[in-house]
C-alpha cells in the first residue's frame, strides 16, 4: 500500500523532541523525506535517515539559510512545518523588550521569515503545503502569557493571508491550534500554579476525551493536512484538544 506522503520532501522547524519530534517520525512512517532544525547540535537519537541542520530560525539569514541548505539536501521543498516555539510565563506589565524580541522572534517573525523564503521555491515547483503550529491560546487566553497568546493569534492570521494570496499559485497554508499537550512546555505552564499537580488533574478533567493530549496526536492532524486528502483545505486552524474549547465551563457531573 502506498504511504500518504511517499516522495515528498519536508522541513519541519524545532524537531528535536516534544510535538515537532513526533511530526518528523509520522512524516518519515509515510514515506517523507525530512530534515529538522534546532538551535544546538544534532542530537544524538535523531530517527534513521532524518537530516538535521542547526539554525536560530528567528535570525532571517540563518532561515534563508535553512531553507537553501533543504533545498540541496532533499531536492525541493513540498512540505514546511513552522513548529519551533518558546514560552514566557508573565503578564504584558511583567515583560521586558528583551522577551519581546526572543519570544516573538521565535514564534512570529521566524514564521514569517520561513513562509517567505519557502513560497517562491513552492510556486516554482507548482505548490506545496504549509502547516503552522499555533495554539488554542490564540483565541482562549492562558493567564499570564501574555506574548506567547499574542504570538499565537499572529500565526492565525499569518496562516490565512497566505492562504488566500498564494492558493493561486497551488499553495495550501493551515494552521493546527493543540490544545493541552503533554510536552515540556505544558509542564512549564502548570508550574505556575500554587498546586501544579492539582491543576493537571483539573486540566484533565475539562476535556471531554477524559486525558491531556500527546504529541502524536498532533502529528497525525500534520500529516493529514500535507497530504492529499486535504487538497481542498486551505486557510483554515484546526484545533486539535480533546473537546477542551468546545464545552461549557459547568461541569457535567455537578448536574
Amino acid at each position: 500500500m502506498a504511504k500518504g506522503l511517499e516522495g515528498k520532501r519536508a522541513l519541519v522547524t524545532g524537531g528535536s523532541r516534544g510535538i515537532g519530534r513526533s511530526i518528523v517520525e509520522a512524516f518519515m512512517e509515510e514515506g517523507a523525506q525530512v530534515l529538522t532544525c534546532g538551535r544546538n547540535s544534532t542530537p544524538t537519537d535523531l530517527p534513521l535517515g532524518v537530516a538535521w541542520h542547526s539554525a536560530d530560525v528567528s535570525d532571517r539569514q540563518q532561515a534563508e539559510e535553512l531553507v537553501a541548505v533543504t533545498q540541496a539536501q532533499l531536492g525541493g521543498i513540498d512540505i514546511l512545518v513552522n513548529n519551533a516555539g518558546v514560552q514566557i510565563e508573565k503578564t504584558v506589565a511583567e515583560s521586558s523588550d528583551e522577551d519581546w524580541e526572543r519570544l516573538m522572534g521565535v514564534n512570529a517573525k521566524a514564521v514569517f521569515q520561513l513562509c517567505r523564503s519557502v513560497i517562491p521555491v513552492m510556486a516554482g515547483q507548482g505548490g506545496g503545503a504549509i502547516i503552522n503550529i499555533g495554539s488554542i491560546s490564540a483565541s482562549h487566553a492562558d493567564p499570564k502569557m501574555a506574548l506567547y497568546n499574542a504570538s499565537k493569534a499572529f500565526v492565525q492570521g499569518l496562516t490565512r493571508s497566505i492562504a488566500v494570496d498564494h492558493g493561486p499559485q497551488g499553495i495550501r497554508c493551515n494552521a493546527i491550534a493543540p490544545g493541552w499537550i503533554l510536552t515540556e512546555m505544558a509542564d512549564s505552564a502548570f508550574d505556575l500554579a500554587r498546586d501544579p499537580a492539582a491543576a493537571r488533574a483539573d486540566a484533565a478533567a475539562r476535556h471531554p476525551v477524559g486525558r491531556l493530549g500527546t504529541p502524536d496526536d498532533i502529528a497525525q492532524a500534520a500529516v493529514w493536512l500535507a497530504s492529499a486528502e486535504a487538497a481542498f483545505v486551505n486557510g483554515q486552524t484546526i484545533t486539535v484538544d480533546g473537546g477542551l474549547v468546545a464545552a461549557s465551563p459547568l461541569r457535567p457531573e455537578l448536574f
